[in-house]
């Protein structure tokens, strides 16, 4: 909840209190450089242990409620047919609305699926935005994703408050060109990731609706980000701002064919997964869900993680919960404005996302200012983020770089782990390392997987920028 101060200040109150604590090290900036270069200037290649703030991601490292912990331990452990299952079931039809469900180990699971049973070689996928597994699974199979965006999704500094949307104009045009046999199904992103958390509006939604009805056409929403965008929507559409987010991410979810989530975001919980209002659908991805999952009452989950989904699920759209990350990332964002960082804005969910290409202007897009952004925040402040740039985007069939849409390097903010103290001590180094912007040099690569490199690949830093930056740092600040 965001309070007003007596001095005027907003501050996003965390509406919970603290009862198990776990420690972290902040590891002196040598202790930095040296871990870094081990990993190949990759942060997902760092181990926990010289990490101060892991702002890496929000899947699956959320802080669970007591209730969920307390369900865990109740958990119906039977292979088939377990109680916890079918109080999932519960929680998805009264949550979500959806009378069928099919859990799986986590979000990719269910886009594997998805494409396995709707998915032809040759077939196209328009989205509002793509995710990396996303488009992975559907080019593996053949496929092509369409991203038809609104011009607005790409500007960085933008007010639009719904920059998710899906532009109408040329979802019509891709149905006029690619007809409705090669148009596998229609997918939403709640909220889009890459383009730095931004959510999508209802009326976009319930217009893409109307025209997958009308060409009979699969209309899939991703929602692992749902009681964000719904929060968000709140916030921001009108003639919402009465409504209830659970009423909100209910009416989102009566619009699509089949929905599916990661619930490592929202949910708390390791495992994602799908659900349906159409038996058919359903009946189609059932029967593969044992091939590459699990059976159906678990599907590859552990079933103490099935019982905390449940309750997890309707815990997300409870107020406080499904804004606590929205509403420190607006506080990040707004902080960091103050003080002419360049970000995305209007702040969206997820993560505060720090716009690469004009916080390191002088590296070229070839040199990945996005991952090299990264690299140099870690260096500054022991905070591990995120490259969401051109290393997260594979070559192409012929070994050709394609350059990313945006460099963005995201700081994550899982949901109840950390404070306003931590946000303020990530604002003063990142400004700090923006005002010696330019010790920061690029990156090259000297080992490169073919698929989802951004996972395991090696880089090296140009000129060796990551020893001078962090003598920069240590004759300022000293060692930490």
């Amino acid at each position: 909840m965001n309070i007003r101060l007596a001095s005027g200040k907003e501050i996003p109150v965390e509406m919970h209190k603290v009862r198990i604590v776990q420690k972290v090290n902040l590891p002196p900036v040598g202790e930095r450089l040296r871990a870094l270069e081990e990993g190949g200037y990759n942060t997902f290649l760092l181990r926990t242990r010289d990490i101060f703030l892991d702002m890496l991601t929000d899947s699956g490292v959320n802080a669970m409620s007591d209730n969920q912990l307390a369900g865990m331990m109740v958990a119906d452990d039977a292979y088939a047919g377990g109680e916890s299952y079918y109080r999932l079931a519960a929680a998805v039809e009264d949550v979500l609305g959806y009378k069928y469900v099919l859990p799986v180990h986590q979000g990719r699971a269910a886009e594997h699926l998805i494409d396995k049973v709707f998915l032809k070689s040759e077939q196209v996928v328009p989205t509002n935005y793509h995710f990396t597994t996303t488009r992975a699974h559907i080019e593996i199979l053949g496929g092509i994703m369409l991203e038809i965006y609104a011009d607005e999704a790409l500007n960085t500094r933008s007010v639009h408050p719904f920059k998710g949307n899906i532009d109408i104009n040329k979802l019509k045009e891709v149905i006029k060109k690619y007809g409705r046999e090669r148009i596998a199904y229609v997918r939403m992103e709640a909220t889009t990731n890459l383009l730095g958390g931004q959510p999508f509006s209802l009326e976009n939604m319930r217009q893409v609706r109307r025209i997958c009805h009308e060409h009979k056409l699969l209309f899939v929403l991703d929602g692992s980000l749902i009681s964000e965008n719904a929060y968000l929507i709140k916030q921001r559409e009108e003639g919402y701002e009465n409504k209830s987010v659970a009423e909100i991410v209910k009416e989102m979810c009566s619009l699509a064919d089949v929905y599916y989530m990661s619930a490592r975001k929202n949910a708390s919980v390791r495992g994602g997964l799908i659900a349906t209002n159409n038996e058919r659908y359903y009946l189609q991805l059932r029967d593969w869900l044992p091939v590459y999952e699990g059976f159906l009452t678990y599907g590859g989950m552990s079933v103490k993680e099935v019982e905390a989904m449940a309750i997890g699920l309707r815990e997300m759209t409870a107020y406080d919960v499904a804004g606590c990350s929205v509403q420190q990332v607006k506080y990040f964002v707004e902080r960091l404005l103050k003080n002419d960082v360049p970000v995305v804005t209007p702040p969206g969910g997820l993560a505060c996302h720090l716009d690469a290409k004009l916080f390191l202007p002088h590296i070229p897009q070839s040199q990945y200012p996005a991952g090299a952004l990264s690299a140099a925040v870690y260096l500054a402040a022991g905070i591990r983020t995120m490259e969401r740039g051109t290393i997260s985007t594979d070559r192409d069939k012929d070994g050709k770089e394609i350059m990313a849409d945006l460099e963005l390097t995201r700081i994550a903010v899982p949901r109840r782990v950390y404070t306003v103290s931590h946000i303020e001590y990530a604002v003063d180094r990142i400004t700090w390392l923006y005002k010696h912007r330019d010790l920061v040099k690029g990156l090259k690569f000297v080992a490169e997987p073919p698929v989802l490199r951004f996972f395991f690949g090696r880089l090296a830093s140009v000129d060796n920028w990551g020893k001078t930056l962090c003598d920069g740092f240590k004759k300022e600040l000293g060692d930490y």
